[in-house]
Order: structure tokens, then C-alpha cells, then sequence
């Protein structure tokens, strides 16, 4: 094969350029990883910029008003993520989440969600394309984005008491304003509103019960989030975290739970129903209990670079690829020989063994590559 000059990628982090196989074999939509699990769920960050700070994900103290957010020039296009998107769901994806930074700070976003709407799974189905969102601007943005094609909306939110919530988003944004969003997003139609809580212990944790009874009977399905060691800069700490069993307990103390079947193979929580019909709520454990076993998800960094797991080390510069000048067939080709590669499950590692989790490999920030 000739060889090509690939423009030198950003240097945040460890990557490297993908090997293209010297046999370029089609896509079929069947591949597997080393552990035989398949590859149906694509989370593309499209911005590495967020309007909050919050604690687990972008403190301020690392993030701070020097802090040198990536040029546009270095995202993907919109053009560019269509362009792949269209590659993974050839190896069998259904469902692409955008994801930040907070994806509503990207410019025209609507348009890439059009762009994304028109695409079809390989059975013919619309692909399942939702958004996880702070809600900061949810209200504003709601009707445009289920306008544009898109079918679900995933909401972070950590307290509904106003202090705590304000000390974890540290940027003073009212509480209000991201239910007002909530409200207005099941208003327009955008289907199955999941909100999603990071319990960090003796931050929010007192929040469990609270969160629990306000959203109990409502459109919208709480979860709770294990604090995860995402990334270098959250100063994680085992004794952080409450165990997700001790979150179903504290429920089931005032509302009584019982278990519901996954939605799906690979399905990230596990699912609890209310008693008395009131609802759902999940439980989400990666660090208690790792579900790396059906992992099916990969994740696209704002410019390009490919991470086959969200406490990975280093990625793989697909945006190199696409501006070098590769074909389809090539990058295709790439992609299935990466994902067959794959052998990552470091929840469970962590889970048998959580001596030297504080390595001096820097791994990716969860605000670079989504949640």
C-alpha cells in the first residue's frame, strides 16, 4: 500500500493512528471483541466545553478560566460525524448518544441531529439517537430538537436542594431552571426522559430519598450513578462511593421496590419498579458491581479519537484517517480490526483488585469523551 502523510492529531492524550489491514474485509454487522461481546452503542462527544463545573467531572480547579479548550477547527466536522456514524452502524450500531461537554454549546446542533435522523440501523429501523444534557438550556432548545429528529433526552441533575446542587455544579445554576427544562422537554414529546444523579457520599447523598419521591409517578426515570474514577482530575476516593445496594435500600425503606427485567442485553442499569405502580427508577454500578461482561459501547472524542472503554488510557485518531484522505472501505477495515482487539473490562479488574487505581497513566477525562 502507498504511504500517506496523517496531519499530527491534538496531544491530550496517548493515541495512535489505526492500522488498516492489508486485506480490507466488509463490514457485516457481526463483529466481536476478544470477549465476544459486539458493538451496538456509539457515545460522540461533540463539544469539550460545558457552562457547569461540577465536582466528579470538571472542577474548577482544573478547569478554570485558563484552561485551553480545544479550536474548532480540531472538532469533527458535522459532515465528519455523519460519515462514521454511518461506518459503526455498518458493524452493527443502533444507537448513537451525543454527548459533551454539554452538547447544547455546540453550535447548530440541530443540524447534526437532522443529519443523524436520516440514517437507518442495517434492519432498516431508526437508529436510536438521544442526547445527554445538563438541562441548562433544555427549555430553550427542547421543541428544535425534537423537531430535528431527536427521540430521547437523558438529564443530569444531582440534588434538588439548592445548595448542594449549586456546590456541585459549582457555577451558582438554579435548580429550577434544569426541572423547567425537564418539564418542557415530556411537553414537546421527547419519549422515556431519564435523569441521571452521580451519589457522591457526603456531598449528595442525603439527596437519594428526596430525588427519588419527586420523580416517583412522573414521565421521567430517576437513576442513581455510582461515583466512578473517570479520568485524573475529581480526586476519587473508594470511601466517595455509595454502593448502589445501599441506594435501593434507603428507598425500598420508604417506597417499596421490586426488580424489573434489562430493557436490552448490555443495558448499563439495573432496573427497580415501584411497588404501588408509581414508576422506575435504575441503579447504575460500575464500581460495585462492573457489567463490563455485555459491554457493547464505544465513544468518539470531540475530535475524532476513538475509545473502546470509558477508563481508557489512550485512543485511536479516526479523524486522521477521515482528513488523509482513506476511503470508507479502509476506515471500516480499521475500525473491525480495533474492535476485535478489544479486551478491556476495568471495572471488573478494579473490583477484584483496587490496589494501584492511582496510576501515572493519565486516563481520559469523562468531560472529553461524555458519560
Amino acid at each position: 500500500m502507498t504511504e500517506r502523510i496523517i496531519p499530527v492529531a491534538d496531544l491530550r492524550y496517548l493515541h495512535s493512528i489505526p492500522t488498516i489491514p492489508a486485506t480490507l474485509e466488509p463490514a457485516t454487522g457481526l463483529m466481536a471483541d476478544k470477549l465476544a461481546r459486539p458493538l451496538r452503542d456509539l457515545r460522540i462527544s461533540v463539544t469539550d466545553r460545558c457552562n457547569f463545573r461540577c465536582v466528579y467531572c470538571m472542577p474548577k480547579e482544573v478547569f478554570d478560566k485558563d484552561y485551553q479548550f480545544l479550536p474548532h477547527s480540531s472538532l469533527l466536522s458535522f459532515e465528519e460525524i455523519t460519515r462514521i456514524t454511518k461506518i459503526f452502524i455498518a458493524h452493527g450500531v443502533e444507537k448513537i448518544r451525543l454527548t459533551g461537554g454539554e452538547p447544547l454549546l455546540r453550535k447548530n446542533i440541530e443540524k447534526l441531529i437532522e443529519m443523524l435522523a436520516s440514517l437507518t440501523t442495517l434492519d432498516g429501523k431508526p437508529l436510536d439517537l438521544t442526547m445527554t444534557t445538563n438541562g441548562s438550556l433544555l427549555a430553550k432548545k427542547a421543541q428544535s430538537l425534537k423537531d430535528a429528529g431527536l427521540k430521547r433526552v437523558t438529564v443530569s441533575l444531582d440534588s434538588l436542594d439548592e445548595a448542594t446542587f449549586q456546590k456541585m455544579n459549582d457555577v451558582d445554576f438554579p435548580v429550577a431552571d434544569v426541572l423547567h427544562g425537564i418539564d418542557v422537554a415530556h411537553q414537546v414529546g421527547l419519549s422515556s426522559i431519564k435523569v441521571n444523579m452521580v451519589v457522591k457520599g457526603g456531598v449528595n447523598d442525603q439527596e437519594i430519598v428526596p430525588m427519588a419521591r419527586h420523580f416517583k409517578g412522573t414521565p421521567a426515570i430517576l437513576r442513581f450513578i455510582e461515583y466512578m474514577d473517570v479520568g485524573a482530575s475529581n480526586g476519587w476516593k473508594m470511601d466517595d462511593v455509595i454502593p448502589s445496594a445501599e441506594v435501593v435500600r434507603r428507598i425500598n425503606e420508604h417506597m417499596p421496590l421490586t426488580t424489573l427485567e434489562p430493557n436490552y442485553t448490555g443495558e448499563t442499569a439495573t432496573r427497580w419498579r415501584y411497588v404501588d405502580g408509581g414508576g422506575e427508577i435504575g441503579v447504575i454500578s460500575s464500581v460495585t458491581q462492573a457489567f463490563c461482561g455485555d459491554c457493547n459501547r464505544a465513544r468518539l472524542s470531540t475530535e475524532g479519537k476513538l475509545f473502546t472503554c470509558l477508563f481508557a488510557t489512550s485512543g485511536h485518531d479516526l479523524r486522521a484517517l477521515m482528513r488523509g484522505d482513506y476511503s470508507d472501505a479502509q476506515i471500516t477495515a480499521a475500525i473491525a480490526h480495533l474492535w476485535k482487539q478489544r479486551e478491556d473490562r476495568y471495572s471488573e479488574l478494579r473490583s477484584i483488585n483496587t490496589e494501584g487505581l492511582n496510576r501515572p497513566v493519565r486516563k481520559v477525562e469523562m468531560s472529553y469523551i461524555g458519560g
